[in-house]
């Protein structure tokens, strides 16, 4: 069993209540739009990273993360992409991506507005962490934890944060 987190959108800014937060999972997944290189290097001091680059992404973030990832955590197929949209209104290469992958999983950012959705269609979990960063409209900063065993999401939460 892996204690995941999921964030997005921290916008160049963690504090050390989310690090801290962080410290508690084995793997954290960050789904673009970082912000700053020093993120990471905060972030990967405690725990591993599995990240996107985001549309404010540099140079250098571009260079280490990718538009999307897709991987296994134990029996559950994931992908992360930073623009996603959700379901019914799913970007085009999202789609392409959705299709040829076949995730049970489906993770994005973007948007600010934290979602958890059940893609009937898909047959996936559609997963929008919301903002960790204080730069956007949201009101709360929010991330999610979950706890993946074979096959199975468990314990899913939202953690709020005051902005």
């Amino acid at each position: 069993m892996k204690k995941i987190c999921i964030i997005s959108d921290s916008h160049g800014y963690i504090d050390t209540n989310v690090i801290n937060f962080l410290k508690k999972s084995d793997e954290v997944w960050h789904a673009g739009d970082i912000g700053e290189i020093n993120i990471i290097d905060k972030i990967k001091k405690y725990v591993s990273l599995k990240a996107v680059h985001g549309n404010i992404d540099n140079h250098l973030i571009r260079g280490e993360y990718p538009e999307y990832i897709f991987f296994n955590c134990e029996e559950v197929k994931v992908i992360i992409i930073h623009i996603g949209g959700y379901p019914g209104k799913y970007t085009k290469k999202s789609l392409e991506l959705i299709k040829k992958y076949k995730p049970d999983v489906f993770i994005c950012g973007h948007s600010h507005i934290l979602k958890v959705i059940y893609d009937k269609k898909f047959n996936l979990i559609h997963i929008n962490p919301g903002a960790i960063g204080k730069y956007g409209i949201h009101k709360v900063r929010t991330l999610i934890t979950l706890e993946v065993h074979k096959n199975k999401l468990l314990n899913m939460k939202v953690v709020e944060f005051k902005k």
